[in-house]
């Protein structure tokens, strides 16, 4: 399976939650019986109020415009057909965690674009990818038709250490894992310190997974002091030659001081051990976790500057809608995503590929 079609199943919840407001069933049913063979109302129709001579709804019937869990995945197939009025649109926004300003803009926006003439598939499309497109420049390339497939080229670090940081239960140390498989395949000569000291079997953890891909680890004891193992991790790369660092740090909540203190004082030793560096800190965000996330974005933020996000576990929520407020509130890079456990499963982040995932659009050949 492609990582397209592995994004797309990925981001079915979230697609789910946008597209469940879209489809009045009492006119639309799921199975094929419009003139064209998609059973829903062609771009430009408005959709029909409910039949007063339609029959009663049985016990247990979806509610009316909303589309029941055993016709969601059709009607994820079928969203780039529907006419969405722009209050259920707004709200399905909110619900998949897009944020109240941020929705208002996507369908302010849609709205404009749908005036011109353009459909309401593309409309959104272009709305969201508006929102969620960092790069100005690739921005204005795409709007005038370009496409471009950023995943061609690898994402480069800033430097040669990469501080990884989060919360507890993100997965921080199978995404390092991932990471060091990603940037291995492509040429780089990657090193991993094990600086999750206080998690029972953290360090071993990251150590496993460094001997199945052919990586050095930097260990230390149970309990010992995680900015010692980063400044052997970070002397040792320098030693080795190696090209990458990547640092693991120990689950946190953001919301305690002396363990913010903690990850500041592991970035201080590592320049003192290679001037310059991190230059990158990466922070594993949890999607499932919502508006929450981009808290722990803010305050991680604040305490270590943080120069990119990895957006893991979007295949198991409906929140997806998160990677926006990330991208244009706080203005941080998303680097990668990840839809499930295998080491295929976390790329590069691509916000046209995200959004036409997100609406079952077709993927565009650069």
């Amino acid at each position: 399976m492609s990582w397209f079609e592995r994004l797309k199943r990925g981001l079915s919840k979230t697609r789910g939650t946008i597209t469940e407001a879209a489809e009045p069933l009492d006119d639309a049913p799921a199975t094929d019986a419009g003139g064209d063979g998609s059973g829903a109302a062609p771009p430009g129709t408005a959709t029909a109020e409910p039949s007063a001579a339609k029959p009663a709804k049985q016990a247990g019937d979806s509610a009316p415009g909303r589309v029941s869990s055993g016709n969601r995945a059709k009607a994820g197939r079928r969203a780039a057909t529907w006419e969405m009025d722009c209050d259920d649109l707004e709200f399905a926004l909110i619900a998949a965690d897009v944020g109240a300003k941020l929705a208002g803009e996507v369908v302010a926006a849609a709205k404009k674009e749908r005036e011109r003439g353009t459909s309401f598939a593309e409309s959104l499309e272009q709305a969201l990818l508006d929102q969620l497109e960092p790069d100005r420049m690739r921005q204005k390339l795409r709007r005038v038709g370009f496409q471009l497939d950023v995943t061609r080229k690898v994402v480069e670090p800033a430097g040669k250490v990469v501080m990884v940081v989060g919360v507890n239960g993100v997965g921080k140390t199978t995404t390092i894992a991932k990471l060091g498989a990603y940037y291995s395949r492509n040429g780089r000569r990657v090193i991993f310190a094990a600086g999750d000291t206080f998690r029972a079997a953290g360090s071993a953890q990251l150590a496993v997974w460094g001997e199945r891909l052919g990586i050095p680890t930097v260990t230390g004891p149970e309990n010992s002091d995680p900015a010692a193992v980063a400044f052997d991790g970070a002397q040792r790369r320098k030693a080795g030659g190696h090209d990458l660092l990547f640092v693991d740090t120990a689950g946190r909540l953001h919301t305690k001081h002396n363990l913010m203190e903690e990850l500041k004082k592991v970035r201080r030793v590592i320049d003192r051990a290679d001037p310059g560096e991190p230059r990158d800190v990466w922070l594993v965000l949890d999607a499932v976790t919502g508006q929450n996330g981009l808290e722990q974005a803010r305050r991680f933020n604040e305490a270590v500057a943080l120069t990119g996000v990895i957006v893991t576990k979007l295949d198991g929520t409906a929140k997806g809608g998160i990677l926006l407020p990330i991208t244009r509130e706080l203005g941080l890079p998303i680097k990668f995503i990840g839809v499930g456990e295998q080491e295929e499963d976390l790329q590069p982040y691509d916000a046209a590929a995200f959004v036409q995932a997100l609406l079952d659009l077709p993927a565009r050949a650069a």
